[in-house]
């Protein structure tokens, strides 16, 4: 049985454990031209090849353009230097005041619970992070978790990682619990990506465990593309709005991926028929290694003029880019 059917038959944990790959193994599953990735490419070393079976279903066999792809492909453009693109783009080591903890805007701090992510997404900021400096352990965690403790100005937790859904539940339920002790902290948000990478990992037990009566959460979805979803995603966020849980989307604007508004107003339909409302539309973070995945400014505010144009107003996301030092977001255009 073809791994890409396998994973029907698996838990989340498993499929989550397939998930690294060789570049031979990856051509192989997707009909690809056996020399489309180099066999030993050196940042594969450093930034391994990593894509779960459900999402590459959705990739179309033999391809080699497909927009899924894309993001997954560890093409030799990431070797390249380019002016500009940094190993800390969006200034996180200026922001880390303990280690597990970033705490760049007011009123919300992340926390970095694992380093495990579903998914090696080629444009990700967080690709040359410092992950064995911000791994304290259990023990450890409480001295990071006192500091949220000790200001009463942060009302919003965000879990991130890496993925935060990649842990277990119960390690989930020891943050959570740890969380609900802290008076002033009213809201959980969860940045993820496994509703798209891995469906199966939305099961009653954890809707339940994060539908926790002590916050509002919120569950932030990346989807960049209409074609990452399929009949799993939308049973996932269906059974994630059933616990009351509110979700929402953030997309990275990538070339030849969805710079077009043909591509944004897709995701944004398909995104709402899943439940899920756009909330923002990320400029890339320039980070060492993804220059040939960023667009301009300028292409970017016209594809938001034109999706105002085809789309009601709570399906057009916010238009942002990541600037290190300000307080928060910075809208473009």
């Amino acid at each position: 049985m073809s791994q890409l059917a396998l994973h029907q038959q698996l838990s989340w944990q498993e499929v989550l454990a397939a998930t690294p790959m060789d570049s031979a193994e990856l051509c192989n599953l997707l009909a690809l031209e056996l020399d489309c990735l180099p066999a030993a490419h050196p940042l594969l070393k450093q930034f391994p090849l990593r894509v779960p079976a459900p999402y590459l279903k959705r990739i179309e066999k033999g391809n080699p353009a497909d927009p899924l792809l894309l993001q997954i492909f560890p093409g030799t453009e990431e070797a390249l230097s380019t002016p500009g693109f940094s190993l800390d783009p969006v200034g996180e080591s200026e922001a880390n005041p303990k280690p597990g903890i970033l705490h760049k805007y007011k009123g919300r701090a992340l926390l970095l619970v694992t380093s495990s992510c579903a998914i090696h997404c080629r444009y990700c900021f967080r690709r040359h992070f410092p992950y064995e400096d911000n791994n304290p352990g259990k023990e450890h965690w409480r001295e990071s978790l006192a500091y949220l403790k000790q200001d009463s100005s942060i009302t919003e937790v965000i879990l991130s990682g890496g993925d935060p859904l990649t842990l277990p539940d119960k390690y989930l339920a020891w943050f959570m619990a740890e969380l609900a002790d802290i008076s002033h902290i009213r809201r959980i948000r969860i940045h993820t990506r496994l509703p798209i990478m891995i469906p199966q990992r939305i099961t009653p037990d954890l809707c339940k465990l994060l539908a926790n009566p002590r916050f509002q959460t919120i569950l932030v979805i990346h989807s960049n593309h209409a074609q990452e979803f399929d009949d799993e995603v939308d049973a996932a966020c269906l059974a994630l709005k059933k616990a009351g849980i509110t979700l929402l989307n953030q997309s990275v604007l990538l070339k030849h991926i969805n710079d077009s508004s043909e591509a944004l107003v897709a995701l944004s339909e398909r995104l709402f028929e899943a439940g899920v409302l756009p909330y923002y539309l990320h400029l890339l973070d320039r980070v060492s290694g993804a220059a040939h995945f960023d667009v301009p400014a300028e292409t970017g505010i016209e594809l938001i003029r034109e999706l105002r144009a085809q789309l009601p107003g709570y399906l057009v996301p916010k238009l942002v880019r990541e600037i290190p030092g300000q307080k928060a977001k910075t809208p473009v255009g």
